[in-house]
């Protein structure tokens, strides 16, 4: 009594603990760029042009410059972090002026003062291609051809202050002013003082922005930088100038940008499958198990209270695939309660006291259980570690998710039977059996099983073999892709006529179902800015927002690519070696081989809808295996559990024996937890439509897969070492 004292105590302190890690929970929990809007960015410093010795620091001094630039840019929150040797992640929520913030964080603010040559015959010769030594041939921001020096003047590196200021004379247009320390200020006074009546050519990144006529010799070390600005873009010029010209060129290497419509349209997806997929979920426990399913409810409900609790308590960012990860948990977490409660079942057949039956049920189910998730968690840690940007929140959601059901399943539950039982409150415990103990011989159906999933893995790996790059998403063969809503319904039609006309007509165009007015365009460079003109140009009258814009540089592709293929493998070789130390080498073998069925199936199915595999899909697959090693390893525990109690028995009796014990349970785990996925693929929105269709296909592949092939196959094995 003493010892349940305590371990009510100490839920109660968890749980306390998460309630103050929840609230507020506007404080307390970040939402993902994908839910709030915002940028994300990978930039990479091209630092192939420097010597060595400026090489060794230009990324850590890149990355100052940017975040200087960022922060009077006056992003709330942002995230600047360095990726390896001359990588920068970027991180803007809210933004939504992308190509404002691109060039803020992109132009490398070369700031350069040259003579301009009053010699109109030169320029004469320049223009028709013979351009005198020491000299360039540029235009200035009217469109007129300047001969300009090579060689400045004077760079910017002792500029000490830019700010934006307004011409009166002419009706208050913006102008950058600009202010040199004492050795510019010098050597500008000179060159202005040496040049009166020559022209000096004020050049920003290449572009003359101005070219004025020194007029007299300017000593205050001041000037102006004038070229029919807008306030905003003498505001972020004057940014750039102050913070600092970049050390090398900075090219983006991948983009995600999410409008606030799509972000609050993804808010709102999110929450109503959650809903609904929840509710199911409760349903079914408390109809089902009666007394036994109500208080597995109070261990769900707690559950996710703890999994949003902790996640507050550390301030981790919510993406919608970590939605998606908190409904997958719901119908993840019952596997363990429904376990438990067949084996109670089974213990209160035998005879036993409810008492002795809830603790023998706890016991012997609680290897399966410990085994199961343990190998889910292994592929999720895969996924953060090999995953980026959302893939890693759902990564993060599944780990808070499983350890928080394996504590609330075990730990809670047990306390909740044992209260009730010491005060006498819990007499009876009965629960519904809609599936009685069945006698199917699975294992003699195993050749056919066999040759009907080699002929479909078969077809569906020759139809994704056919289709090629058609297969994968740009996080795979990099490109753009960008998503418009119109205020209006469209047809693909006028979107495609459109295109032609600036040479996109072989652009990949999708419309979303039940939403006309949706337009997603997919094409191998970035040509969201001539899209948007073209399109305002051809539909006036129908507005359009940017609900989102991906790039993928074709490196990164094959780096995602790369990361893809790794973690699969090694969650894969992580599952096997689990199971072959918990068990032994044949059945890791045998369970590897089923994961790879159910992995080969889903890739057939993506395949045959023409749905596109991209990092959400490669966190679908691990997951489908996962959740399939858990069916597997239930079945496996009964197996050897079974090996020694009837040690007279031969295998193929005794594996279908347990296949048939572990039936009913296998079904109502599968059934829950197909229930929330069907719901996430129904409520869950466009955006995790192919994560939830793999899902799908990959949960029903895996209780196909343990059932007739992973358990069989231990028979061919054993067959094979007898000999």
């Amino acid at each position: 009594m003493n010892n349940l004292k305590w371990k009510a105590i100490f839920i109660v302190a968890v749980t306390a603990v998460a309630l103050y890690g929840l609230f507020p929970i506007k404080e307390r929990i970040n939402l993902g760029l994908d839910l709030q809007g915002g940028m994300h960015l990978v930039l990479r410093v091209d630092t192939s042009n420097l010597p060595e010795k400026q090489k060794e620091d230009a990324t850590e001094r890149a990355l100052e410059i940017v975040r200087n630039r960022i922060d009077q840019f006056g992003v709330k929150e942002p995230m600047i972090t360095r990726q390896g040797r001359d990588g920068l992640v970027v991180q803007l929520p809210g933004v939504t002026e992308r190509q404002r913030a691109i060039d803020l964080i992109g132009k490398t603010a070369l700031l350069e003062f040259k003579l301009v040559s009053d010699d109109l015959e030169q320029l004469k010769q320049a223009r028709e291609g013979n351009v005198p030594e020491g000299y360039e041939l540029k235009t200035d921001e009217k469109g007129n051809d300047l001969l300009v020096r090579k060689d400045a003047s004077l760079i910017g590196d002792t500029l000490v202050d830019a700010s934006v200021k307004f011409d009166q004379s002419t009706f208050g247009e913006p102008y950058v002013g600009i202010k040199f320390n004492a050795k510019g200020g010098e050597i500008f006074s000179r060159v202005t003082g040496e040049n009166v009546g020559k022209r000096l050519a004020i050049v920003l990144d290449g572009v003359v922005q101005s070219a004025p006529v020194i007029r007299e010799r300017i000593p205050r070390g001041e000037a102006q930088i004038t070229g029919n600005f807008t306030v905003a873009e003498a505001n972020d010029l004057a940014i750039v100038l102050k913070a600092g010209a970049l050390p090398a060129p900075i090219k983006i290497e991948e983009e995600r940008t999410i409008g606030p419509l799509l972000g609050q349209d993804s808010i709102r997806s999110g929450v109503r499958a959650a809903a609904i997929g929840g509710m199911l979920v409760l349903l079914f426990m408390v109809i089902y198990y009666y007394a036994a399913g109500f208080i597995a409810n109070i261990a769900l409900a707690l559950n996710i209270l703890y999994i949003l609790g902790f996640m507050g308590l550390f301030h981790a960012t919510l993406t919608l695939p970590g939605i998606a990860g908190l409904i997958l948990t719901m119908g993840m977490s019952v596997d363990a309660n429904v376990l438990i409660n067949e084996r109670i079942r089974e213990e209160l057949k035998l005879g036993k006291s409810i008492r002795a039956a809830v603790a023998a049920g706890y016991h012997k189910a609680f290897s399966a259980i410990f085994d199961s998730n343990l190998t889910t968690i292994a592929a999720a840690i895969l996924l953060f570690q090999f995953g980026t940007g959302p893939v890693k929140g759902f990564a993060v959601t599944l780990t808070w998710g499983i350890a928080a059901s394996m504590f609330t399943a075990i730990v809670v539950t047990r306390v909740i039977f044992d209260f009730l039982l010491s005060r006498n409150l819990l007499k009876k415990l009965p629960m519904l059996q809609l599936f009685p103990q069945t006698k199917i011989d699975f294992i003699g159906k195993r050749w056919f099983c066999y040759t009907i999933s080699a002929v479909v893995i078969i077809s569906g790996l020759f139809i994704f073999w056919q289709r090629g790059e058609k297969n994968y998403g740009i996080d795979f063969s990099g490109g753009t892709v960008v998503q418009y809503e119109f205020s209006k319904d469209i047809k693909i039609d006028e979107i495609r006529k459109a295109l032609s006309d600036i040479g996109l007509g072989q652009a990949s165009i999708q419309q979303f179902r039940d939403r006309p007015r949706e337009i997603s365009i997919k094409t191998q460079q970035d040509m969201s800015n001539q899209i948007e003109a073209e399109f305002k140009a051809k539909f006036p009258e129908n507005k359009f927002d940017v609900l989102r814009v991906e790039t993928v540089g074709p490196a990164v592709g094959r780096e995602l690519k790369k990361n893809a293929f790794w973690a699969l493998v090694l969650g894969l070789v992580a599952i096997m070696i689990y199971v072959t130390l918990r068990f032994n080498l044949k059945y890791g073998i045998a369970g590897v081989i089923g994961l790879f069925h159910d992995v080969f199936i889903a890739v057939g199915a993506l395949a045959l809808a023409h749905r596109q595999f991209d990092l959400t899909i490669v966190a679908a697959l691990l997951t489908i295996a996962g959740y399939s090693i858990n069916d597997t390893v239930v079945i496996y525990d009964r197996i050897r559990e079974n090996l020694r109690m009837a040690k007279k028995e031969g295998l193929k009796d005794v594996i279908n024996l347990s296949v048939n014990q572990t039936l009913s349970r296998t079904i109502l785990t599968n059934f829950t937890t197909l229930s929330v996925v069907v719901v996430l693929f129904m409520f869950g929105g466009d955006v995790l439509s192919d994560f939830s269709y793999c899902l799908l296909v990959g949960f029903i592949s895996g209780v196909y897969s343990t059932v007739y092939i992973s358990s069989p196959l231990l028979i061919a094995w054993e067959k094979k070492r007898k000999k």
